[in-house]
């Protein structure tokens, strides 16, 4: 099952979305090209053996992280779904605090994650845990839209019209089974990928996304 595009219009242009999908093309070029991509990647993915509160500066890897990622397939998957979900966010919440929202979702998620692998010496990348927050926030503000997705169905690719909230939430099932299943195993993640910053991306996002919400003021009127 694969988002190709919603069917509602955010009629406002994503500034902020285009700017963090850039960001992070921009970033994964340099990935890419800087003399030696291994300490590049190293000095600024989160490595939790490497995280201690009581200095300060070893937390910059919570932010800097989700600006890296482990290869093409996995900046083209985010970035995609980032440009799907990502503008009607932004336009619901408002250009500032949707990146506010975009980073507390992110840090939250790798807060989740590390909590789990504290000890572990590899290096944790990419965005996917604060774009898991944008489609958490697009669930709970969007469910009845309608999202164009293909589907294989005896092996050939065919696009069904399918609400947001089945496809979030398959996704989000998928995602905490695959967690589930790290935490008996004890491994945080399954083939590299770090569910559990999904979940907790996804949850933060339908939890707090009312809060970046702010209530019309109501004019009183003379009686």
């Amino acid at each position: 099952m694969f988002p190709i595009r919603d069917n509602q219009n955010s009629n406002k242009f994503p500034l902020v979305n285009i700017t963090l999908i850039g960001v992070n093309i921009y970033m994964f070029i340099q990935q890419i090209f800087v003399p030696n991509p291994e300490f590049f990647t190293l000095n600024y993915a989160l490595i939790p053996i490497n995280v201690n509160f009581w200095q300060p500066e070893t937390l910059r890897p919570f932010v800097t992280s989700m600006f890296l990622h482990a290869g093409f397939l996995h900046i083209l998957s985010n970035m995609w779904f980032l440009w799907i979900f990502g503008d009607n966010v932004e336009a619901k919440i408002g250009h500032i605090k949707y990146i506010l929202f975009y980073l507390f979702c992110g840090i939250g998620a790798s807060f989740i994650q590390y909590l789990f692998i504290f000890d572990s010496h590899l290096p944790m990348v990419g965005a996917s845990g604060a774009i898991a927050g944008v489609l958490g926030a697009y669930f709970k503000f969007f469910p009845k839209n309608k999202v164009d997705t293909i589907i294989p169905i005896f092996g050939f690719p065919f696009i069904l019209v399918l609400p947001a909230n089945f496809i979030l939430i398959y996704w989000f099932i998928t995602q905490a089974f695959n967690g589930v299943a790290t935490i008996l195993t004890a491994t945080a993640s399954v083939g590299g990928i770090a569910y559990l910053a999904h979940v907790g991306g996804f949850a933060s996002g339908i939890i707090v996304s009312k809060y970046f919400i702010w209530p019309s003021k109501k004019i009183s009127g003379i009686v």
